[in-house]
């Protein structure tokens, strides 16, 4: 263990944006982002690079994705853009009287069986392979399974993130629901601390499953006997019926315009739009030409009404009682922008015309480029983990609503609504590059900031992801990050804004940006809120 403490820095510090030009890897973890370096190197593509990197998290950043969890992606390849939703479906035999039974009459449980949907993950990587990779899937799984097998020392952040999973799962543990996440990631009988070793020899056995069999063995064969087992013992619902079936759906991703560049998300069931609709609004405002109080105070309005129509109509598309060209129509968002005056509102949905996630990107020099993001949900997920596979099972199915009314009410083989989204950005047909911030309901709110810096306020990559941060908590409170300026956040209040500061920064989302310039160079801007590292070639 070091001598000193790898979680204090008392000193001001500051990155700058990383510049390359053959390939590079933007990721919330070092070893992850070398991970896909290494295949770049090793003769692979930015595909193949995402891939690396996305399995070398779920083992080196365990306390946000996992095998067991859901993955979408941007990919720009050869001169076309294509979209990959990989979230799967409720359980068949999870339905609101099953969860009433169980004695959840008002809401989805966050933890235990109840709220596992079918894992995507493991799909998009051997989707992703199969269509655009160089290299097997078995390659680009190797330093994941080196990672598990010889284990790893803990970066400073992943440490804290893991210390406080620990003691919440501790509370949680009364009918030992969930010892084999105790014997998995607390060997100890603690959370292994920051430069202290963690090794899951289950996890590599598992990833080496996967990449034999192009994801086959987790769907339809070993894994999916596994999954079904630990869930009948265990009282879930999922079912190797269920898994079987799945598989990932390729998307058109959906953009608006703004200041002269695309602005690129996935459609739903993700809450991309969100942002989208944000941003929509604010293009009928010159943020660059406002005060900071104005400016800062007109993102938030737009934001907390695009959060209000993205809860009440986002779902699973085969679903949504709204299309995606009324919520993103110029009309509708001059209508919804029409509303934002001088002082906070609470926000509504409008009606309609009639009519604890990681984030990565990754770019080689010949032009590809993949915005990906996966997560388990709640930090660990369900807490639930596989016995003998190291599989931690995301707990997604807690968005689901139990109220008939709702859009998004849980039916068996629905897909929830969606928080994680990568981005992506283009001007004139041509790829600028990927971005994304992860946390949650921080995901759109933290491209919209992101967006305004680099667009209106023209900072580089790494200064847009440096600027302090808000986030919109619900009804007119909004939560400032600490070092945000102490005079607007009085002027937001004088406003009607409710505002706090919240001293958490991994709070406020954790992004990468990869920007190519026409001439091919890439610039890096990487998250100063958690490990991020950005290797570059």
């Amino acid at each position: 263990m070091p001598m000193f403490q790898l979680s204090e820095y008392p000193h001001p510090s500051r990155r700058t944006a990383v510049v390359a030009g053959k390939g590079m890897v933007a990721a919330s973890q070092p070893l992850a982002s070398q991970a896909g370096m290494r295949v770049l190197q090793q003769g692979g593509n930015a595909i193949d690079a995402a891939i690396a990197a996305a399995a070398c998290l779920t083992v080196v950043e365990p306390t946000g994705n996992g095998i067991g969890g859901d993955a979408f992606a941007i990919v720009w390849y050869k001169g076309q853009m294509y979209g990959l939703n990989a979230s799967g479906g409720a359980p068949q035999l999870l339905t609101p009287e099953a969860v009433k039974q169980r004695g959840f009459a008002d809401a989805m449980p966050a933890s235990g069986w109840l709220p596992v949907t079918v894992p995507g993950a493991p799909g998009a990587w051997a989707s992703l392979a199969g269509r655009f990779g160089r290299l097997p899937l078995a390659k680009l799984l190797e330093p994941a399974v080196e990672y598990a097998e010889g284990g790893y020392p803990l970066s400073p952040e992943l440490a804290v993130k893991w210390e406080r999973a620990y003691e919440a799962w501790q509370k949680r543990n009364g009918d030992g629901a969930f010892s084999e996440w105790f014997r998995v990631f607390a060997p100890n009988g603690r959370a292994p601390r920051a430069g202290e070793e963690w090794r899951s020899p289950d996890h590599a056995r598992t990833l080496r499953l996967i990449g034999e069999t192009n994801g086959e063995a987790f769907y339809r064969g070993e894994l999916a006997e596994l999954i079904d087992k630990a869930a009948r013992e265990g009282g879930g619902l999922l079912r190797k019926e269920d898994m079987a079936p799945f598989q990932p759906e390729w998307v058109d991703p959906i953009s608006v315009s703004y200041r002269g560049y695309d602005i690129w998300e996935l459609p739903p069931n993700g809450q991309g739009i969100v942002a989208l609709m944000a941003l929509n609004m604010l293009n009928r405002f010159d943020l660059a030409s406002l005060d900071a109080e104005t400016r800062f105070h007109t993102q938030i309005e737009a934001m907390k009404l695009a959060f209000a129509d993205g809860k009440h109509y986002v779902t699973d598309p085969k679903h949504m009682r709204a299309s995606v060209e009324q919520l993103l129509s110029p009309e509708y968002a001059a209508l919804r922008g029409g509303l934002i005056g001088e002082e906070a509102l609470m926000p509504e949905p409008g009606q309609l015309p009639k009519g604890g996630t990681v984030y990565l990107a990754t770019a080689d020099g010949e032009g590809n480029m993949v915005s990906f993001i996966q997560s388990n949900y709640h930090g660990f997920g369900s807490g639930i983990v596989v016995p003998g596979t190291g599989i931690s099972l995301q707990n997604r199915g807690h968005s689901f609503s139990l109220d008939p009314g709702h859009a998004n009410v849980l039916e068996p083989g629905k897909r929830p609504y969606h928080t994680i989204i990568p981005g992506f950005i283009t001007k004139s047909g041509e790829p600028v590059g990927p971005f994304g911030v992860m946390g949650a309901f921080m995901q759109p709110q933290g491209h919209l900031q992101v967006i305004a810096n680099l667009l209106d306020h023209h900072n580089n990559p790494q200064a847009a992801l440096d600027a302090p941060r808000w986030q919109w908590m619900e009804g007119k409170t909004v939560a400032v990050e600490a070092g945000f300026p102490a005079a607007i956040a009085e002027e937001l209040k004088r406003r009607g804004h409710d505002i706090y500061t919240l001293p958490d920064h991994k709070a406020f989302g954790c992004g990468q940006i990869i920007w190519r310039e026409p001439s091919g160079v890439l610039i890096g801007g990487t998250e100063p809120r958690t490990d991020g590292c950005i290797a570059s070639w």
